[in-house]
């Protein structure tokens, strides 16, 4: 086997391990061509051959322009109920399943975020306490989610941070009506989702996976009780 030959398939295995570890995440832009090739010291057309056969596998998708998106694995697989929005059994369906998810992707970006993603998580938390100061219930919700997203995309886990992309997405009427009743109940935002949100987001600074699973459950299950009292 040629050298040329042995680095193209190093470049498409380590591809195929930055995918399935997290590390290059669904949505995200691969390196171009371009880089790929200076970086491995590989011919363009040999980078090339290497992107079109994830292509075809489904893994990624080129972009005009010629940059590269990696694909949600999950979504050709995953086809999410519709429910009825207003409906508080459905309304804690959600929650429940909101629990396990967030539980998990937060012990897993506890253990595994890279400093440059704690970074990020810091200043997404930052940015969501400066959005949350008189802002709407929607844009509260979605302030909400997007924390919650990018630990879930931090997790370094192809299948929690693959599903929460499908979940958040397919539910987030749902949610943002659990939130929007809970506030017109309470007429404002209840101190325990803020000082819970702070003390997952100090968990994870402290990268203490245990406690900032346990928070990040008990956050969601606190929301429950808060809706199941509104009823």
């Amino acid at each position: 086997m040629s050298n040329e030959s042995q680095k193209k398939r190093a470049l498409y295995h380590d591809l195929i391990k930055a995918l399935a570890q997290g590390e290059l995440i669904p949505g995200e832009r691969l390196p171009s061509q371009r880089q790929l090739a200076e970086q491995r010291q590989l011919s363009r057309s040999t980078v090339r051959e290497v992107v079109q056969q994830l292509e075809l596998e489904g893994m990624i998708a080129t972009k005009p322009g010629g940059r590269s998106e990696c694909l949600n694995l999950l979504a050709p697989c995953v086809e999410l109920p519709v429910g009825q929005i207003d409906s508080l059994p459905w309304q804690i369906a959600v929650l429940e399943a909101r629990a396990f998810i967030e539980g998990e992707a937060a012990y897993f970006c506890a253990l595994r975020a890279t400093d440059q993603q704690m970074t990020a998580i810091e200043n997404e938390y930052q940015r969501m306490q400066r959005r949350g100061r008189g802002a709407s219930t929607l844009e509260k919700a979605k302030a909400d989610l997007k924390f919650h997203m990018l630990v879930a995309e931090s997790s370094h886990h192809l299948l929690i941070t693959a599903f929460s992309q499908l979940f958040y997405s397919r539910y987030f009427n749902a949610i943002y009506g659990v939130l929007d009743h809970t506030l017109k109940r309470y007429g404002r935002y209840p101190d325990g989702i803020a000082a819970q949100h702070f003390q997952i987001y100090q968990a994870l600074m402290q990268r203490d996976a245990d406690k900032a699973k346990r928070i990040a459950t008990e956050h969601i299950h606190y929301t429950r009780r808060l809706l199941e009292t509104a009823e």
